[in-house]
């Protein structure tokens, strides 16, 4: 009998942490950050789930050769309740999407739907696979930027994508392994997506920093106008202080970012295993929140980037005990 373990193993559950981050990002790009963005997320979570119970289901032949402990070689989940799975979650994910989003954001989710299935059941063993999967998590991005400026939201979307195309062209070794060269290009599309992740976007949103009130008091003119200067001073420095922190925030997850899926890449290259990649592989996955938050302080909002970054400690403890691969 399936359980809800063996439905999480499919489904890849702890991975799916990497994912609210593409539609925050998005939100924070484009200046649409409101309500309904949780809600968004949320159709971005069940569309990803569908895609690893349709990717399990279309390798449910190679797998049993491969990867015999997964839950449809195992005999744990039936190849028709993973494919009516895949299904549903499909149909629940764009038609979240479309309630809370109307018609812009059933605009993107359709089409990302339409590439993870073609992913899954098409492009993924062909050359184009890498380049599809990087398209998925772009529009994935933009979907979070649906009620905004699209336009806005074009450099996250493609320093997202861009990370997702090194992920998957390691993954396509996670069986056989990899030659030392591999790495070494993927390693430094990491640093290249790292580096565009850190740098300034003009018009970035800038929280309000309250200025001060002058005295009500009566004939207290000269020593408001004193005061005035003094708090005018103050609320000077204040904001340098926060502009500072402002700039420095997405260089420093940034940095948090390709420090951990960069190191793990750096082990491939010494040793190309297939276990190491593996690894390289669940880092990337892992890891991606860091960058998102990083996109999303660069957007103007510098705690909810911290918080989206939250998520990669939290998904690597979960990671040990669900893989994400």
């Amino acid at each position: 009998m399936t359980t809800l373990a063996d439905v999480a193993e499919l489904v890849r559950a702890p991975a799916a942490l990497s994912v609210p981050g593409d539609v925050v990002a998005g939100a924070a790009a484009a200046g649409a950050l409101s309500p309904r963005t949780p809600a968004l997320a949320g159709a971005s979570v069940l569309l990803y789930w569908a895609g690893m119970a349709a990717n399990d289901w279309a390798d449910r032949e190679l797998d049993a050769v491969e990867r015999p402990e997964r839950p449809i070689p195992s005999g744990r989940v039936t190849p028709a309740a993973a494919l009516g799975l895949a299904a549903g979650l499909t149909a629940a994910g764009v038609g979240l999407a479309a309630a809370v989003g109307g018609r812009r954001a059933a605009a993107l989710a359709v089409p990302l739907a339409a590439s993870i299935w073609g992913y899954d059941l098409l492009a993924k063993n062909t050359a184009a696979g890498p380049a599809v999967m990087a398209a998925c998590r772009g529009l994935d991005v933009l979907l979070g930027a649906s009620g905004g400026n699209l336009a806005r939201a074009l450099p996250s979307a493609a320093t997202v994508a861009a990370h997702t195309w090194t992920v998957t062209t390691l993954s396509r070794r996670e069986v056989t392994g990899a030659d030392a060269a591999l790495p070494m290009r993927t390693l430094v599309g990491t640093a290249l997506v790292a580096a565009s992740a850190a740098v300034a976007v003009p018009g970035a949103r800038r929280a309000a920093v309250p200025g001060a009130h002058r005295s009500d008091v009566p004939g207290a003119e000269v020593s408001a106008t004193e005061a005035g200067g003094a708090d005018e001073r103050v609320v000077g420095a204040g904001r340098s202080r926060s502009a500072a922190v402002a700039a420095a925030l997405p260089a420093l997850l940034a940095g948090w970012y390709a420090a951990r899926y960069g190191a793990a890449q750096a082990q491939v290259v010494r040793d190309p295993s297939a276990g190491k990649v593996r690894a390289a592989v669940g880092a990337g996955i892992t890891g991606l929140p860091a960058l998102q938050g990083a996109l999303t302080a660069r957007g103007g909002a510098g705690l909810l980037g911290l918080a989206v970054a939250a998520a990669a400690p939290l998904g690597r403890r979960l990671a040990r005990k669900v893989s994400p691969t």
